[in-house]
């Protein structure tokens, strides 16, 4: 009985320390707000005179010669044995690859897949200096009654526009008479794909908000929803804190945490044996304890890439940039582990278990046939190699924001972590699967989450 009691005093007396330090933190940060200045990332000197804001139709297309030179790189590959008993425990095995450009070289139809990526409408508009590509894809048919929701996806590394194709016709076509209806823009960060890469120094994801903001005022837009995973978190809450009133709400599947808050830190200390206090649930026990091996020790292992990037991007970037198979292996690595860590222990990565090769390749075409590997990495420099805390990470978000929580994402965030920085967390979702690359893996899990969240937050902003 003693020891029960002690027990429920203990958790008491934390769960009241929490409640103090978390109303003085939202006190003290309440009047923060995100500030930026507009920027210029073309080549030399701003022109004089007005801003072209034109938006021009974009195809995408392909050629025998882009083909040729693509097989002709394929066919002078030089194959490195992988280790006995490897798997993907020392990077892409080498025997997958090989099954992998096979295929690549001999079945996959890029033409093909040049139709699908044009099925949906594509543009093009120059934004502080840089051509900026996206999508914009409205719905066919609306129900009476029904309002046409606003929606900006945007995807990270290494990852396009391209993740998204699979969620759309479930956000602009829904097939359940409760669902809203999204008109859904996809633009390419600068850097990636089809969008042009910064010519000057210093482009970071508040840059990439700071356009995609105007990117949507010049479409029309007063007021949107933002969607975002890995980069397209960071670069979706950077928009709701530079525009708080016009980002109506925020849905993400991916976030990050300050892991020197004291909150976070008293729950790595006591979470494992008091978890009630910081509403730890069993998920989050089994992926944060114990904490050296679960996220420590497996960060140290999985984050190579970034360390690259982070420093010189442009030096292992050139040799990508020259290498389809060397590009295949170090990107389609990724949609391996971040998909699931026990991936590592298979012979082919599981790649074919949650995507098709198709879906894989299509990808790693947009990022060789634009040649934007080398700037889709140096976001990384712009973004990290400057400190692991840059101000806007200090900044709050006030807008309702929702959360989903896939069980094999590579960086476990519980709902508490999640707080410290969302204040206005409207929902929290456990998926029942799933890892990093959400909306390619699981569409329709994400796009019920995402229904779910804007039907709450649509329903609150009325009742007001």
């Amino acid at each position: 009985l003693w020891s029960t009691l002690g027990t429920m005093f203990t958790e008491v007396l934390v769960a009241i320390v929490i409640g103090g330090v978390i109303y003085f933190l939202v006190q003290k940060r309440r009047s923060q707000v995100l500030k930026t200045k507009d920027g210029w990332w073309g080549v030399g000197a701003p022109p004089d005179g007005e801003e072209d804001i034109s938006v021009r139709p974009f195809k995408i297309s392909t050629s025998d010669e882009e083909l040729e030179d693509l097989y002709r790189r394929i066919d002078q590959t030089r194959p490195v044995a992988s280790l006995e008993d490897s798997q993907f425990h020392y990077g892409f095995n080498s025997q997958c690859l090989q099954k992998v450009v096979s295929y690549w070289r001999n079945d996959f139809d890029w033409r093909k897949q040049v139709d699908k990526l044009n099925q949906y409408p594509h543009f093009k508009t120059n934004i502080e200096g840089i051509d900026v590509h996206y999508m914009h894809i409205k719905p066919q048919r609306v129900p009476q009654g029904s309002a046409v929701i606003p929606l900006i996806m945007v995807h990270g590394w290494p990852g396009s526009f391209y993740e998204f194709f699979g969620i759309i016709p479930l956000l602009t076509e829904p097939s359940d008479p409760g669902d809203c209806v999204f008109e859904v823009v996809c633009p390419s960060i600068p850097g990636y794909g089809f969008s042009e890469a910064p010519h000057k120094k210093g482009f970071d994801t508040v840059c990439a908000a700071r356009i995609f903001i105007k990117l949507m005022k010049r479409l029309g837009f007063q007021h949107f929803y933002a969607q975002g995973g890995d980069w397209g978190w960071q670069v979706t809450t950077n928009m709701a804190q530079l525009e708080p009133k016009m980002v109506t709400g925020l849905h993400l599947n991916f976030a990050s945490v300050t892991m020197g808050g004291l909150i976070v830190t008293l729950s790595i200390m006591f979470g494992r044996h008091f978890p009630k206090p910081f509403g730890f649930t069993d998920l989050d026990i089994q992926r944060l304890y114990p904490f050296m091996d679960k996220l420590v020790v497996e960060s140290i292992k999985e984050s190579g890439y970034m360390h690259i990037q982070a420093t010189k991007p442009d030096t292992a970037g050139r040799g990508l940039n020259d290498s389809p198979v060397g590009l295949a292996a170090y990107i389609l690595e990724k949609f391996s582990t971040a998909t699931n860590f026990d991936f590592r222990n298979l012979e082919d990565g599981g790649l074919t278990r949650k995507f098709s090769l198709d879906d894989l390749l299509t990808n790693i075409m947009i990022y060789w046939t634009s040649g934007c590997i080398v700037s889709s990495m140096r976001f990384y420099k712009e973004n990290v190699g400057h400190g692991l805390a840059p101000p806007h990470t200090k900044i709050p978000v006030v807008v309702p924001t929702g959360f989903a929580c896939f069980p094999n994402e590579v960086m476990h965030m519980p709902k508490l972590w999640v707080q410290q920085k969302y204040h206005n967390l409207v929902s929290y979702t456990l998926m029942a699967r799933g890892g990093h690359f959400a909306a390619m893996e699981e569409p329709q899990l994400l796009a019920e989450d995402i229904h779910k969240f804007v039907r709450t937050v649509e329903k609150k902003t009325k009742t007001q």
